[in-house]
């Protein structure tokens, strides 16, 4: 049975001026994943990630990670969401120089962005509605299933982010917004969501699996 194992991209650059850059954890849990990945018998036919610079370099440390010769094919609908505009739409209400006080302070505008964004009454204000990015991410996916079946392939590896990866699950669960934003705080850098393809469609296998993060590589697990 064609499967899809969604790899999350790793840590990238939080609060940095450009944050479409893995830092040097990111680099560590990428090869990580790849490594877990091969422990775990995955031989893929098929190698994809998005189009940003987290998804490459995630995609080119998990190859080394796992010992892959395969080319790794782009697609931009496995893109993640303009998150720069997202929030820059949601103000902090913070002065010049002010941070937040605390992670629950950041946490709630954080959550206030997305709901801002999810809701549909500011579609106009944003280059990428969210009823856009999600109709994106599921072209992503039926393509990859129909690549997976025309193609007769057994494996595809996805590099993408948290916010495909939680639309993916949210989509084939029959979920809502608020399901997302839920899921898009809690997906860990570079953990594996599966998803089969066979005869009753696509389905949902397992979500956010960092087991390889686990014991004395706990210390690798982040989730921005």
């Amino acid at each position: 049975m064609p499967q899809l194992l969604l790899v999350r991209h790793g840590q990238a650059s939080w609060g940095a001026a450009d944050y479409d850059q893995l830092s040097d954890l990111g680099a560590e849990q990428s090869r990580a994943v790849g490594a877990a990945l091969v422990r775990r018998g995955v031989e893929p036919d098929l190698l994809l990630r998005g189009g940003l610079r987290r998804h490459r370099q995630t995609a080119e440390h998990a190859v080394v990670g796992a010992g892959w010769d395969q080319q790794v094919h782009e697609d931009r609908d496995w893109d993640e969401y303009g998150h720069d505009e997202v929030f820059a739409r949601h103000p902090t209400g913070l002065g010049e120089g002010e941070g937040f006080v605390d992670e629950d302070a950041f946490r709630l505008w954080f959550d206030g962005a997305l709901h801002r964004w999810t809701g549909g009454e500011h579609d106009p204000e944003y280059d990428e509605p969210f009823a856009h990015f999600t109709r994106r991410v599921e072209q992503g996916l039926t393509r990859t299933v129909e690549r997976l079946h025309d193609e007769g392939r057994r494996t595809a590896v996805v590099v993408t982010s948290g916010g495909a990866i939680a639309w993916v699950v949210t989509h084939l669960l029959g979920g809502d917004p608020a399901m997302w934003v839920r899921l898009n705080l809690v997906t860990a850098n570079a953990s594996v969501t599966k998803v089969v393809a066979g005869r009753r469609g696509t389905t949902l296998m397992t979500y956010n699996d960092h087991s390889h993060f686990e014991g004395d590589a706990s210390s690798l697990l982040t989730y921005r």
